[in-house]
């Protein structure tokens, strides 16, 4: 016959803590024989009925069952990897879960684990504390651990997820400022006085342009196919929603992107060979240099998607076709980062605080303004 039970160590929290036996978090373990075996083993398990579901089925069976040996860390992450593949995530996002998955077995083997049991709460919160991330990234960063272990629970790998415990980072929002017109005429003012060639120069000046005129990302525009313009509007696949929206561009951006010249006739930006990570790298690295330049010094490539959004906003362009044009799934992610630059939203509030001065008698404001 078997027994189950909580094996409390002396230094178990939850008795120093003075919880109930049956509220105890601790491990379940069985004790007794089965099949003529004589078993003391942890269950691997904290919750009571699938203590007790695991041990009906050993009695009725009449036989320990076998035991699956645990996964190792580097097994969870390749076999999490293989699930992401096969649902067709992203470039990006699975180089951020192989870039997370590397340092999370380099920490797991400097603290001397193998199994992925053995990865608690507190080994999660000193990984979390190596981490250089902070701000957005920390917390893209706990999603992508979240994610990992949600999975691993799901799979039954481990009898509890201690990611879900972990509290996320305090985040200190920026504001999202556009480019000034000053600034965006110091930038294409500096674009001739870019060391690396007049055509390498000409190039750049029509990444700027395309930039300013489409809201791309910086990876979308480096890698922008020549067959995505057609008769003077570009094709924009938006990678998040996945719906084909066409925007015109102004001539004058069409004829710098024809006259720019790379190796590849497939591409404006891009020689086609290598990673596109790389690419955008490179453009990324000379568009820093023109920035200083342009004396522009906290310039970066988002801020030409940050004044793309904001000038359409101010000229009266409803908040949803906004959203559309910049690939948002929704509109609350466009009013989060551009509600200063809603100019409908501004208009009525300027109108309210009107309203409420016209019901004020003009002798309680003379009265008030004598005072």
């Amino acid at each position: 016959m078997l027994t189950t039970y909580r094996r409390h160590q002396k230094d178990c929290e939850h008795r120093a803590e003075g919880r109930s036996y049956r509220r105890c978090r601790c491990v379940i373990w069985v004790d007794g024989t089965v099949g003529g075996v004589e078993i003391r083993k942890s269950l691997q398990t904290r919750d009571w009925q699938k203590a007790q579901d695991i041990v009906r089925q050993w009695e009725a069976e009449g036989q320990l069952v076998k035991e699956v040996p645990p996964i190792t860390v580097k097994e969870a992450c390749d076999k999490f990897m293989a699930d992401a593949e096969a649902r067709g995530l992203r470039e990006p996002t699975l180089y951020k879960y192989r870039l997370l998955f590397r340092r999370l077995q380099a920490f797991a083997m400097e603290e001397g684990i193998k199994c992925l049991c053995e990865c608690n709460l507190d080994y999660l919160r000193k990984f979390r504390g190596t981490w250089p991330n902070r701000n957005i990234a920390a917390r893209k960063k706990l999603e992508a651990l979240r994610a990992f272990f949600r999975f691993c629970w799901e799979s039954d790998w481990i009898p509890s997820n201690p990611a879900i415990k972990l509290k996320p980072p305090k985040i200190t929002d920026p504001p999202t400022m556009p480019f000034s017109r000053e600034e965006v005429t110091q930038i294409l003012a500096a674009c001739g006085k870019y060391r690396g060639g007049r055509a390498n120069a000409q190039r750049l000046r029509a990444l700027v342009q395309l930039l300013r005129f489409s809201g791309l990302r910086i990876r979308d525009a480096a890698t922008l196919r020549k067959e995505r313009i057609v008769n003077g509007k570009l094709l924009l696949y938006t990678a998040k929603t996945g719906t084909p929206v066409y925007i015109p561009l102004p001539i004058f951006v069409v004829r710098e992107l024809e006259m720019s010249r790379g190796t590849n006739p497939e591409f404006f930006f891009w020689s086609g060979e290598g990673k596109p990570k790389s690419c955008v790298g490179d453009w990324q690295r000379s568009l820093k240099k023109l920035f200083r330049l342009a004396s522009v010094p906290d310039g970066h490539a988002h801020r030409f998607r940050h004044t793309f959004a904001s000038n359409l906003l101010l000229a009266g362009v409803p908040l949803d076709r906004v959203a559309t044009l910049l690939g948002h799934t929704n509109s609350k992610i466009t009013e989060k980062h551009y509600a200063p630059w809603i100019r409908a939203r501004q208009e009525q509030l300027e109108a309210d605080v009107r309203r409420v001065w016209d019901q004020i008698p003009s002798e309680s404001v003379s009265c008030d303004s004598h005072a």
